[in-house]
């Protein structure tokens, strides 16, 4: 008998499908070389930063006390850092908040972590829609919760508001959205979120008790031709925001990013401290140093996402030339089509076969579709459609 504990021993010992996948291109590549392996596993931004990130870092190493660049700073981020994404937040949304609002986190998941872990109590339900980041049950679970999974609506991956409202109770505590969305690129529109916030809004005056709305937007900054994201707190007041630079500034290897607890929130201070919490009791204080002050410094820049709309053009066209059916990504730089079987998982292994690495869509509660991550060099877009020319051969 194991003497740790069995889920950690469990999540330890298997990787992820997407990892599986991004170890599996790694060893083809070896095999046959990168130019003729078609990697879409994996959610790594391939355009650089902007050039304000290397600079802020050079020149805050040059002139900076080295002392205090690198050492601790207060728990929930410096307090300079934190008024300048404040002030951020009212440039791009006109929306008032406090820098004592911010707890600046270590990337979304640390931000959701922290956000789960101070809201719920054993056994409370978290509302999620499919299709979503798989990690978020994983992280629910680990707080202690229960995730409630709605179907999705695979024609335009908007919200099932039918399913939504037969799914709320009094066990519900929060809900959690992801749009932009991974894997879908859906964007919720601002009809949508409107809806949304009036539903929770009528069923928390219902129980007596705040229904929580948490917004995970790593993806907020890659949005195609002039779709607007809506920031969720200016139409629902209980709402926890976490956003990352990962993608926005292709950092994910610098974790950085906040929850943006709303100012208008019921117990607003109880739940910002019971943020602060569980981040404390999680290891999850005091992010790197260096780099909330870079990413304040560079809070308005965002990497070229023209890139990622390029290959989003290439492949949507190219895979409905070969009979697929895919919902057209509004932003991410991901795609999510229908696979060519209803066995999505055996599509996804035969794309193998032509060096295609693509993901199943059963991990992301969808089955029946892949996701297409190209975030990639736009010639791989280009060169992966005789691949994918072959793979539908196959089934015709």
């Amino acid at each position: 008998m194991s003497n740790v504990n069995k889920a950690a021993l469990a999540l330890g010992t298997q990787r992820s499908v997407i990892r599986e996948l991004f170890e599996f291109g790694k060893k083809r590549i070896a095999e046959v070389g990168a130019e003729n392996v078609f990697d879409f596993s994996i959610g790594n931004p391939s355009v650089p930063a902007p050039d304000c990130v290397n600079e802020t870092a050079i020149r805050l190493l040059k002139e900076m006390d080295p002392v205090v660049l690198h050492g601790y700073t207060s728990a929930q981020g410096d307090a300079d850092v934190r008024k300048k994404i404040a002030d951020s937040i009212f440039r791009s949304f006109d929306y008032k908040i406090s820098p004592d609002s911010l707890y600046i986190c270590t990337g979304a998941a640390g931000g959701l972590c922290g956000c789960l872990n101070g809201l719920l109590n054993p056994g409370e339900e978290v509302v999620v829609f499919a299709p979503y980041f798989p990690e978020y049950k994983v992280f629910i679970e680990k707080a202690g919760g229960r995730m409630r999974l709605i179907p999705a609506d695979t024609e335009h991956f908007q919200i099932d508001f039918e399913r939504f409202e037969e799914a709320l109770g009094s066990n519900t505590k929060a809900v959690l959205i992801n749009s932009p969305n991974n894997p879908s690129g859906a964007v919720y529109s601002e009809e949508t979120i409107r809806r949304l916030a009036q539903i929770l809004e009528d069923k928390s005056k219902e129980t007596g008790s705040p229904i929580y709305l948490i917004s995970d937007e790593p993806y907020r900054a890659i949005a195609f031709e002039g779709v607007k994201v809506p920031w969720v707190p200016s139409y629902y007041r209980n709402t926890l925001v976490c956003y990352s630079w990962s993608k926005a500034l292709s950092l994910p290897g610098e974790r950085l990013g906040y929850v943006a607890v709303s100012e208008e929130m019921e117990d607003h201070d109880e739940v910002y401290a019971a943020v602060a919490g569980a981040s404390r009791a999680l290891g999850y204080v005091s992010a790197p140093s260096l780099f909330q002050r870079v990413c304040a410094e560079c809070v308005d820049d965002t990497s070229d996402i023209t890139v990622y709309e390029t290959n989003r053009n290439i492949l949507v066209k190219g895979l409905r030339d070969l009979g697929f059916t895919c919902v057209e990504p509004e932003g991410t730089f991901y795609m999510f089509p229908q696979t060519l079987i209803p066995d999505d998982v055996a599509f996804c292994e035969k794309a193998k076969d032509f060096n295609l690495l693509i993901v199943p869509g059963a991990g992301f509660g969808c089955p029946g579709h892949c996701r297409i991550s190209y975030c990639v060099p736009t010639q791989r877009a280009e060169r992966s459609l005789d691949a994918f020319a072959k793979l539908a051969a196959f089934y015709k």
